[in-house]
């Protein structure tokens, strides 16, 4: 979650026109086929609501207690009940999720299981229908599509919780987001615009229509909130001593598109994000500029009955542009080549296997000085392998590794095994044990900067974890608890000074080990089809390799709760309630106002006019007020860069009410 007072009177509201096409044509990709997820919500019944399919554990379709992984979906319906602003809004109702960021780098995360050991995204892995996208420079940079990726195209949001390098390399850590859209054969337009407070205002939509045989969907975004206003402490670089202004003013402004389009077993896919916002390091506050292309043009075709395979070229470039004091601009290209091969070998036995070939390259510019400071470019190679063996009627046993080679690294390979049993009817356990890798970014290998080098010599970062859960699946409940440990090593930071004479000259380095555990309780349950309610809990508590506590400014203890009514006529009234607890005292701020628990609740109404009134008219018509931060909570997060100090990281309150029409 990203805090600011609440003196901060920017409030934020979108005038919102949104196209809506969804798309679905019958092919082997499995998330599209016979799959329930995308039929018509009113014609599910409450268990099928519960009992998702899921694709992010195997890369196939299968049932949530069959799927090798702690695995939280937010579903059609959950996006419908309590809508949201932004992406970020949605990932932080997610069960051990919690929001989080940084002064300069990355100004909107979200940390899982506690996990925020980096000043970036950079154990959090996000995919777009199972496709990577990663920032390489910095290391994870994840703030413009949790802010700006439009959200009214989302089918539902699959979150491993714990690692996935298995099938997804580097980066998978932590978590695994997949952004799964929507998909549909029929045309279809909807626009919807919001307006706000203080001249904010934001536009979204999707489309669908088809060309021949060709399907096409296309959704956009954009949204302009009020700017931030706030009291704001720094230290002064040139004396080390607090200063002050009294207020600074940081703008909001991202916007996003997503494409498709679909001939026989052909998809091609493109995104498009971009946010900017303000960071703090003192006076003035500076301007960032996130921008993120994103495509992936993917074939998927029967070998034979049991044996289907399919080919990616996926491509990811993400850009910074940072406004003074630091001034700089950054530019940074992923592309990735995978074939993947999925084979039914028994009734029994499923076999998933695939290789994969990667470049990355980028740049970064110090503009004050006019000078590349950091410039690399590198390939690596990968082949993975899983495995599923049903060895007895309700007992399920998984094994998977990925090999790695990247190049000046030594070949890596990481494990999973686990087993999921089935004792009785509507509880399963699984036991599970992973590993992942995050390959050192450019900037971790090559930076030269006056004050940070970059280090050739350094180690990928290494996790493995366990989890165990057990989870109740009935007609109207799913509720479930996980134990989990993960052992981070070779974590790479800012390492020893490596200057002895003049200004302070760090160096990135594996600097040591940190071992995070903790219990996650989740639960959702609908009443009846009007009324839905949903919660989760996580404690968690780390130490590093020296017997340090807290190794991170994550809270150990937050909960969410949500209760929703929707009517058959289509009303909606739902509310949303994120309260997370004080960091541990140790990251108290010197400056600023510190870290203090709260609630970040949210409310979400909705009114369908044509139902409401019986009216029989096309298109339909409906009407909204989406209010976050009902409660206007200030809220401040730790300064990854300026120890003792915070940051603001939160508007306030804002209310958006909103049309939308469709056709």
């Amino acid at each position: 979650m990203q805090q600011v007072p609440r003196n901060m009177k920017g409030r934020g509201a979108l005038l919102g026109v949104v196209v809506w096409i969804c798309l679905a044509l019958p092919d082997p990709w499995a998330q599209a086929i016979d799959d329930p997820n995308h039929m018509d919500l009113s014609l599910l019944s409450i268990e099928e609501l519960l009992n998702v399919k899921v694709t992010t554990a195997s890369k196939r379709l299968e049932s949530l207690p069959d799927a090798p992984g702690v695995i939280s979906v937010i579903t059609r319906d959950e996006l419908k009940r309590f809508g949201g602003t932004t992406l970020k809004d949605i990932l932080e109702r997610i069960p051990s999720l919690v929001g989080s960021g940084g002064a300069f780098t990355d100004r909107s995360m979200v940390a899982s299981r506690g996990d925020q050991i980096k000043s970036t995204g950079g154990h959090n892995l996000i995919l777009i229908n199972g496709r990577p996208t990663r920032e390489i420079l910095e290391g994870g940079i994840s703030s413009d599509i949790i802010e700006a990726f439009p959200i009214g195209i989302i089918e539902r949001i699959e979150v491993i919780r714990g690692p996935g390098s298995v099938l997804y390399g580097s980066d998978a850590f932590s978590t695994v987001i997949n952004i799964v859209t929507q998909s549909t054969d029929e045309d279809g337009l909807t626009v919807r615009g919001q307006q706000g407070e203080f001249g904010a205002y934001g536009t979204s939509g999707e489309m669908t229509f088809h060309i021949g045989d060709v399907s096409i969907i296309v959704a956009g975004r954009h949204m302009t909130k009020a700017d931030w206003n706030t009291p704001y402490q720094y230290f002064a670089r040139d004396t080390g001593n607090a200063a002050s202004y009294d207020t600074t003013r940081s703008p909001n402004e991202g916007y996003g598109a997503y494409l498709e389009a679909r001939w026989d077993n052909l998809r091609l896919m493109g995104a498009l994000t971009q946010w900017e916002t303000g960071y703090f390091l003192g006076e003035p506050v500076g301007r960032n500029r996130w921008r993120r292309s994103f495509a992936d043009l993917g074939y998927a075709f029967e070998m034979s009955e049991i044996w289907l395979t399919d080919l990616h070229l996926t491509y990811t470039r993400a850009d910074l542009d940072a406004t003074v004091p630091l001034n700089i601009a950054r530019e940074s290209n992923e592309f990735v080549s995978e074939w993947t091969h999925d084979i039914e070998l028994t009734d029994k036995v499923h076999l998933l296997c695939g290789v994969l070939y990667s470049h990355i390259d980028g740049h970064e510019l110090d503009r004050n000085v006019t000078r590349i400071i950091s410039e690399q470019n590198r390939d690596s190679f990968g082949g993975y392998a899983q495995a599923d063996y049903w060895c007895l009627n309700n007992l399920k046993l998984i094994a998977g590794f990925q090999a790695n080679k990247v190049e000046n690294i030594d070949l890596d390979v990481v494990p999973r095994a686990g087993a999921i049993w089935h004792p009785v009817p509507r509880i399963n356990v699984k036991a599970l044990y992973s590993e992942a890798f995050r390959a050192p970014s450019i900037n971790e290998t090559s930076l030269q900067h006056p004050n940070l080098k970059g280090n050739p010599d350094v180690n990928p970062e290494r996790v493995d974890a366990i989890d165990l859960g057990v989870t109740y699946l009935g007609d109207h409940l799913q509720a479930g608890v996980n134990l989990f440990q993960a052992k981070q090593t070779d974590i790479i930071a800012f390492g020893a000074s490596a200057s002895v004479v003049g200004p302070p000259e760090f160096i990135y380095d594996n600097v040591g080990e940190v071992t995070i555990r903790g219990v996650e309780l989740s639960g959702k349950c609908y009443l009846n089809k009007q009324w839905f309610l949903t919660g989760s809990l996580l404690y968690q508590e780390g130490e590093d390799n020296e017997g340090n506590q807290h190794p991170t400014p994550i809270p150990a203890l937050s909960a969410k709760a949500g209760i929703s009514y929707m009517s058959h006529a289509g009303t909606i009234v739902s509310l949303f309630d994120t309260w997370q607890d004080e960091p541990d005292k140790s990251y108290d701020a010197l400056l600023n106002k510190g870290g203090d628990a709260f609630h970040m609740l949210s409310l979400h109404c909705k009114a369908d006019l044509r139902t409401l009134f019986g009216l029989d008219a096309s298109p339909g018509i409906s009407v909204f007020l989406q209010v976050d931060n009902l409660l206007d909570e200030e809220v401040w997060l730790p300064d990854w860069l300026s120890f003792g100090r915070t940051a603001p990281a939160n508007q306030g309150r804002a209310a958006y009410i909103g049309i939308e029409m469709s056709i």
